[in-house]
């Protein structure tokens, strides 16, 4: 999830029915980063790192679109 509202440095939130944790983008070309996690296990965060990665260019387009080019 992306916020309308939210500030740079380009990043997305990851929420789930329990946990929820934000990711860094570094805009164009990654890494992405965890910066803050609320509760998701490591093994999921391992998950959802190179989902992120393989869909960036997607995620920065989607970042830029809402809150302009960093």
């Amino acid at each position: 999830m992306i916020f309308p509202n939210d500030h740079r440095p380009a990043h997305v939130h990851v929420i789930s029915a329990d946990f929820e944790a934000v990711f860094v983008l570094n805009c164009p070309v990654g890494p992405v980063i965890v910066r803050e996690n609320y509760g998701f296990p490591r093994r999921d965060i391992a998950r959802i790192d190179p989902v992120l990665l393989q869909n960036l260019s997607s995620l920065c387009r989607a970042w830029e679109n809402i809150h302009g080019i960093q």
